[in-house]
């Protein structure tokens, strides 16, 4: 099991996207506005993932305007990020096998060869990197994916981590936009879930990686359940549940740091 967090304090940031997307059908509904819903909670009706943002305000900040908690290790991190075929999101990750990018399981199929796109950024600190990528292993529960580029960039691959913190962020590429970065606070760990508040993620997040205080990835960004109103959690895959179910992942990939 993960353990509990270690660190707090924060303030978010504001968004450069608010207003300018659509919001997303919430999977949680039914519910009393009174009572904020237990994390294992099964839905009341069938799910359907819903991608809206937690709270009134759209929390994305252009990663190369981010100047928030996390700016002492999120520069050393960023550029592992990828926008996989302009749909979902994915991370280099550091594993004993060789690097390779963990995203979604629900955004690819075994086999698959995606377009995977380096440093698409506002004011970008570098040149733009594309290239192609098989995709070596794919699940729905755990939900990720793994694919093998074809071309390493100069890129440090992120590593895995089993280390909660009371702060949590995803750098992501919601609807397919350049690359950005909110914040929320972990809430839980439940059935191989991990589950955080008040951090915003649309289409096209799914596979982005959350990250923790210390900038290491602790899961992958599946699903949200948030609502406008402030209540209601988004979450993702644990990556202990990923690494024991990956033939190409090894225990020793995971650290606790």
């Amino acid at each position: 099991m993960a353990r509990r967090p270690t660190d707090s304090k924060l303030t978010l940031w504001g968004s450069r996207l608010a207003g300018a997307v659509l919001l997303s059908l919430a999977a949680c509904g039914g519910r009393s506005e009174q009572t904020e819903p237990a994390v294992c909670e099964p839905p009341s009706r069938p799910e359907v993932r819903g991608f809206a943002q937690c709270g009134p305000t759209l929390d994305f900040t252009p990663i190369n305007s981010y100047v928030g908690e996390f700016s002492d290790v999120i520069q050393d991190r960023e550029d592992a990020v990828v926008l996989i075929d302009g749909r979902c999101t994915g991370t280099l990750i550091e594993a004993s096998a060789g690097p390779v990018v963990l995203t979604a399981g629900h955004c690819v199929r075994t086999g698959d060869i995606p377009l995977v796109v380096f440093n698409f950024e506002d004011d970008e600190d570098g040149d733009t990197l594309i290239t192609e990528g098989l995709v070596i292993e794919q699940a729905d529960a755990p939900d990720y994916a793994l694919i093998q580029l074809d071309a390493l960039p100069a890129v440090t691959p992120i590593p895995l981590t089993t280390q909660v913190t009371e702060r949590l962020a995803i750098v992501q590429h919601p609807r397919g936009y350049p690359k950005v970065i909110a914040e929320g606070a972990f809430l839980d760990t439940c059935d191989q879930l991990l589950f955080y508040k008040d951090l915003d993620t649309l289409v096209a997040s799914s596979g982005a990686g959350v990250l923790n205080r210390q900038g290491h990835l602790l899961g992958v960004h599946t699903d949200g359940d948030c609502e406008v109103s402030g209540r209601g959690t988004n979450r993702g895959w644990t990556v202990e549940s990923i690494v024991e179910a990956s033939e190409y992942l090894q225990a020793s990939d995971l650290a606790e740091r």
